[in-house]
């Protein structure tokens, strides 16, 4: 079975080698390079993640045996504990904050507290909310929601809360234990229950090493833009016959499929239209040398700082740093931001941040509405008939991270519509 991926991206990849075994898979890429959100470039020496920074874990022990029989954990990887904090209200604070509450200063730790306290009290059974807005206010009471989470989520999703629909975030989330979220601040425990509370990185070239990796077993065609997808004697057809293939997996940007698909199917074609509408933001990213820190993550909800987090790139391997004496990170903005404005920023931010590159990529994050499952599942279920099946995080619309994009592709091969 001939079977054509579009995109080369961790989920056009692991799907590929998902198959390859038993199908005969070519992998077509608009690009010159392959990667897509998790590509690389070295700048003046340094390691520049173009878009965050990624790393793996799993709690999918499917997923992570997958994974390492391509590479050599112990040789090629280097495991660390997430060291993430927060700055807000003038000082820095652990993270998750939910479990970090005594570190802030009284005048909102003493609210944030009893507002928790009345909650367990009020010992309300689960709560069916429709929007992100309500959870975190149920969850966490309005004083935590307005001093941390309504801030920084708008800030990165560039959207109000209350329309983004709480269905879209079930399994991204983690569910808080109010009596949990007490005993971690009484006891001042580390956080170690979220997947990334530890991970693994690349010793050298950082997630562009795991999709060159992941690439060198595939035929993969680079600078090639899909124009067309017709219908030709059962069979699919890629740009007016050059390619022919069985099926086809769509990885990239589910609103440019209704360009491509030319078939006489006037429901797929209005759904596709339909698509259009969908929301995303795109990042802006420096990639900055600073002073030396042991962080991995830092986080920035305030208002006065127009970027959000900075990732501490240069911490996770020192390959990633050109000079020894001084570490490297990104610092990621939502939207699109002239250069100017982002150096401007620079000066405020902690850590003597010197700038070295900067990209801009259009879409990073994807938002939903209420309406949003609805178009992709009936996309999904039109397609399918013609064999075309719709893979991660731009063609699904899910906020899938690198194990999660994998995930997906393992599902996708478990339905065994390739064999």
């Amino acid at each position: 079975m001939n079977v054509i991926v579009i995109g080369s991206g961790i989920s056009g990849l692991s799907i590929a080698n998902i198959l390859v075994e038993n199908c005969k898979v070519e992998v077509l890429e608009k690009s010159s390079k392959i990667g897509g959100l998790i590509k690389c470039d070295r700048i003046e020496g340094n390691l520049f993640h173009r878009v965050g920074g990624h790393v793996f874990n799993s709690r999918n022990k499917k997923v992570t045996d997958w994974f390492w029989q391509y590479f050599d954990k112990e040789k090629e990887f280097l495991k660390a504990k997430r060291n993430a904090k927060i700055d807000i209200c003038s000082t820095t604070v652990g993270y998750p904050i939910e479990n970090y509450i005594y570190q802030l200063p009284d005048d909102v730790r003493i609210p944030i507290m009893s507002e928790i306290l009345e909650k367990i009290n009020q010992n309300k059974t689960k709560t069916q909310h429709s929007n992100f807005k309500e959870f975190l206010i149920d969850n966490f009471g309005q004083t935590l929601y307005k001093l941390y989470f309504e801030p920084y989520n708008k800030k990165m999703w560039n959207t109000n809360l209350d329309e983004i629909p709480l269905d879209w975030l079930q399994g991204k989330l983690p569910m808080p234990d109010l009596k949990e979220v007490v005993l971690s601040n009484v006891l001042r425990k580390e956080e170690d229950q979220m997947v990334h509370s530890s991970f693994y990185y690349p010793k050298e070239g950082g997630s562009q090493f795991i999709v060159n990796r992941l690439a060198e077993a595939l035929n993969i065609s680079v600078s090639y833009s899909v124009n067309s997808i017709d219908l030709n004697n059962n069979k699919l057809s890629i740009n007016h016959g050059n390619r022919i293939t069985d099926k086809l997996i769509y990885t990239g940007d589910i609103r440019n499929l209704h360009r491509m698909i030319n078939f006489d199917d006037v429901e797929l074609k209005d759904s596709l239209l339909k698509a259009r509408g969908l929301k995303s933001n795109g990042t802006s990213n420096v990639l900055c040398e600073m002073d030396n820190n042991n962080l991995s993550w830092r986080y920035i909800p305030e208002h006065q700082f127009k970027a959000h987090r900075i990732i501490y790139t240069g911490n996770f391997s020192n390959s990633n740093n050109a000079n020894l004496d001084k570490k490297t990170c990104v610092v990621e903005f939502s939207g699109e931001h002239d250069k100017n404005t982002m150096i401007k920023e620079l000066e405020n931010l902690p850590g003597n941040l010197r700038p070295l590159a900067f990209n801009y990529e259009p879409n990073s994050y994807i938002i939903h509405n209420k309406d949003t499952k609805k178009i992709i599942n009936k996309i999904k279920n039109l397609l399918e008939p013609y064999n075309i099946y719709l893979l991660g995080r731009f063609a699904e619309w899910e906020y899938y991270n690198m194990d999660k994009c994998i995930e997906s592709g393992m599902s996708m091969a478990d339905k065994k519509f390739f064999y």
